[in-house]
């Protein structure tokens, strides 16, 4: 990952999500949305939750509905890559 990429999250009145950084869409439906982003995997949960602007491009995403909680944790494809370059260098 590269630290230089700037990322951003814009939580406006917890129903308007905008998420820069983004590569990706890993999964969604009305109740969660998996994002892989510059900083690793981003799990947005809410209600009635849509994807209603995407630019992969640009690396932008805006999630609209009721967003209840936003959790960050490591993409298991970098952690798995990681684990392989540590065991070769042991």
């Amino acid at each position: 990952m590269d630290e230089k990429i700037t990322q951003s999250l814009v939580l406006e009145n917890k129903e308007v999500l905008n998420v820069t950084g983004v590569e990706g869409v890993d999964n969604f439906n009305d109740e969660i949305v998996v994002l892989i982003t510059t900083k690793g995997k981003l799990t947005i949960r809410g209600e009635k939750l849509n994807i209603s602007k995407l630019n992969v491009e640009e690396g932008k995403l805006m999630v609209k509905g009721v967003i209840n909680s936003m959790v960050f944790s490591e993409y298991e494809g970098q952690r798995e890559k990681v684990s392989l370059v540590k065991r070769l260098f042991k």
